[in-house]
């Protein structure tokens, strides 16, 4: 059972947008499709989809061709996508019954999201009275109301404050947990970080990485330090030519280009009995990589 994509490519007017891209999840959980803006992520995300026909390429779901029959999937685009001067208990309906829903069934998992996600006080007001934040919710809801396989999520917590950005991640993992297929686009690399165990980075419709993140961050040297401290050291870090990364109440991110330049500053601190609350050498970010392997 998954999702397999191989050397799938998509040209418009000469020019590809997607270029022989090729991906597999085989088992349930979150995949990161990153890459910057017009890499490419979308024109894929349609394919997927069937809202786009690939020019090249194969693209299956549990081993037979994806068409919006075959493929009982949830998408959650990132730009807005609901009707602003309906009800949201009316719009939601209707997204229900496209999906097939009976009204019984769509009734029943209206309200069981609406509970989890804190909105069902805004079911029976127009969209337009809502704030961004549960505009995003209720598209959401949108993608998930019809229990779907395979989920897409283009920018999930856009718009988001902490509080509701927390409500999203739990029902994310518990989508999860209950054997779906998510493929999670964002421009957050701590987000990515966080629920992603495998990711492709696109790069002008190439694919520039791809692989477990893990194993792709063990790959990479280590390339920086944290220390935490009960004081100033600033003099200790200069006697080392290192180079302060940030710095705020005495906890210090230190660029690094070794484990023993790390090691040579934290005995000097120790010599100089100062107290350490913290001290860690760290691998490359996923912003780093990514970065790294777009930033050009």
């Amino acid at each position: 059972m998954g999702l397999t994509l191989k050397n799938v490519s998509k040209t418009f007017v000469g020019k590809k947008a997607v270029d022989d891209i090729s991906l597999e999840i085989t088992k349930p959980g979150v995949y990161g499709l990153l890459g910057t803006n017009g890499a490419g992520k979308t024109t894929t995300i349609r394919m997927i989809l069937g809202i786009l026909k690939k020019d090249e390429g194969i693209i299956e779901w549990n081993g037979k061709s994806v068409t919006r029959k075959s493929v009982n999937f949830g998408y959650l685009p990132e730009e807005r996508g609901i009707y602003p001067k309906t009800k949201i208990i009316d719009q939601l309906m209707y997204f229900a019954a496209l999906k097939g829903m009976n009204k019984n069934d769509a009734e029943q998992s209206i309200m069981k999201w609406a509970k989890k996600l804190e909105v069902e006080e805004y079911l029976n007001m127009s969209a337009e009275r809502l704030s961004k934040g549960n505009q995003q919710k209720i598209q959401f809801m949108t993608a998930i109301v019809h229990n779907p396989e395979l989920v897409i999520l283009d920018e999930p917590f856009s718009g988001l404050d902490p509080v509701n950005t927390e409500i999203l991640k739990n029902i994310i993992i518990e989508l999860v947990k209950a054997g779906k297929y998510i493929i999670m686009s964002a421009h957050q690399m701590a987000t990515i970080e966080e629920f992603c165990s495998d990711i492709l980075i696109l790069n002008r419709g190439k694919t520039v990485l791809q692989g477990n993140l893990k194993e792709i961050k063990e790959s990479y040297p280590v390339n920086r330090m944290q220390i935490d401290a009960n004081q100033n050291i600033d003099t200790y870090i200069n006697e080392v030519n290192l180079k302060v990364e940030n710095q705020k109440n005495n906890v210090y991110t230190i660029k690094i280009e070794n484990e023993g330049v790390a090691h040579e500053l934290l005995h000097k601190l120790v010599s100089a009995k100062i107290e350490i609350n913290k001290f860690e050498i760290m691998k490359p970010t996923l912003n780093d990589i990514f970065i790294e392997k777009v930033g050009k």
